[in-house]
């Protein structure tokens, strides 16, 4: 047996990250990428995996401790047949997942956690005392007054020894409503399904669970408006095919997502209220000088929404090389915290799978989104005749405290202009 010393890997910008969650007691059996324990600062909640299979010599760490890379967790005695992997546990472990909450959600690993029935029975239900901010509350408690936007220093706990429950969350939504009734937001109640045929129970993968948090928060939060258009893309595509013909010899693809951002970010300039983030007191639009463009990518377990750094600094060919290299990359699941981080503005394309419009949600802290869906050939009438012309649907969803709609619908329609005119993205 080896024993692997399990230290915190590098976690980006974060450090004194409060550890919220142990998952794991001495003597307990792990498989490889089964969590050990979660942190989570302000901005990002991860959990650090197992290097390699074994048991759980010594646990270094409890719940309200904080901990910065580099910091001793745990020591693990790896399995004969994973002796293998002792050698490099001092090598910083990628974190298993990241959930950007102030930047765009997205996790550190979108490979679901593997199934282990010989995990101790008995760590899903660890004691959970009250925090390091003296607050009597569980982390699931805690992510519940986040999603809702709750400031759980202002609620009385009325469960045991005053610990605030889900209950008390909700109950503290409506406590400024007009009419003084409390609005609370009921579970969905759950029968027994298999009552009325069989069913079959599948986890969520790890990428899933941790950015539902981060969707459901920017949907509740946020007062959505989505408006749609379309642009005449005839002669842009014909250009795309061009330039796409001699990338392939090169090993890449120009695809139309590297229009649509670089047609964004000429557009976010002549709009800067759509670069940009609402501040926390909601008095104040803080405009962001930079681009940087998030664009969500499909990978086997859910979207993740890499953010391309400068995009305003990039040509078409530069764009496209490095979607090609990023998609990749997420798609293998190599994502560290940088790659999703900073985002100014996201683009969600559909187009490669089809639908005729969607409403795309709100990356928060952003206040703008732009969804496209498959282009059509259609006849377009030029003021004498119908001529065919390849339209693209866009649905830009947007946050209407900061946004109007008379503006969305100029963005818009600036947008469409734009695509429809290559020439004007060298303006």
């Amino acid at each position: 047996m080896s024993l692997i010393e399990v230290k915190v890997p590098n976690i980006g910008d974060y450090s004194g990250v409060p550890v919220i969650e142990v998952l794991v007691t001495a003597g307990d059996v792990v498989s490889v990428d089964d969590p050990l324990v979660t942190l989570e600062s302000d901005k990002a909640s991860m959990e650090i995996p197992a290097p390699s299979a074994g048991k759980v010599a010594e646990v270094l760490v409890n719940v309200g401790d904080t901990v910065s890379e580099g910091h001793l967790i745990l020591r693990l005695e790896a399995e004969a047949n994973e002796a293998g992997t002792a050698a490099a546990a001092d090598a910083p472990t990628p974190p298993a997942a990241a959930r950007p909450e102030a930047d765009p959600d997205g996790p550190a690993d979108p490979s679901p956690p593997p199934a282990s029935s010989n995990v101790s029975s008995n760590t899903s239900v660890l004691p959970a005392p009250a925090d390091f901010d003296g607050l009597n509350a569980s982390p699931s408690v805690r992510r519940l007054a986040r999603e809702l936007d709750i400031d759980l220093a202002a609620l009385k706990g009325t469960g045991e020894k005053g610990r605030i429950t889900k209950a008390d969350v909700k109950a503290a939504l409506g406590g400024g409503s007009a009419t003084g009734r409390a609005l609370t937001i009921a579970d969905v109640p759950q029968p027994d399904f298999s009552k009325f045929g069989p069913v079959t129970v599948a986890p969520l993968s790890r990428l899933k669970r941790l950015s539902g948090p981060h969707l459901h928060r920017a949907w509740v939060s946020i007062p959505h408006v989505t408006h749609t258009d379309e642009a005449d893309i005839t002669e842009l595509e014909t250009y795309r095919r061009t330039l796409d013909a001699e990338a392939r010899a090169k090993g890449y693809r120009v695809t139309m997502l590297s229009f649509l951002m670089m047609a964004s970010v000429a557009t976010l300039k002549q709009f800067p209220e759509f670069n940009a983030s609402l501040s926390p007191d909601g008095q104040s639009l803080i405009l962001k000088r930079y681009y940087n463009i998030g664009v969500a990518v499909d990978t086997p377990d859910g979207l993740v929404v890499p953010v391309i750094k400068d995009a305003d600094r990039k040509r078409i060919l530069e764009l496209s090389q490095e979607l090609s290299t990023v998609s990749q990359r997420m798609r293998d699941g190599k994502i560290a915290p940088a790659d999703i981080q900073g985002g100014t503005f996201s683009i969600s394309s559909l187009g490669g799978i089809g639908g005729t419009g969607f409403t795309p949600i709100v990356n928060a802290p952003e206040v703008a989104i732009l969804g496209v869906v498959r282009a059509v050939t259609r006849p377009v009438w030029n003021g004498e005749t119908f001529t065919p012309r390849l339209m693209l649907p866009l649905c830009v969803s947007y946050d209407h405290r900061v946004i109007d709609g008379a503006l969305a619908a100029r963005f818009t329609r600036r947008l469409a202009e734009i695509l429809g005119d290559v020439r004007q993205l060298v303006l």
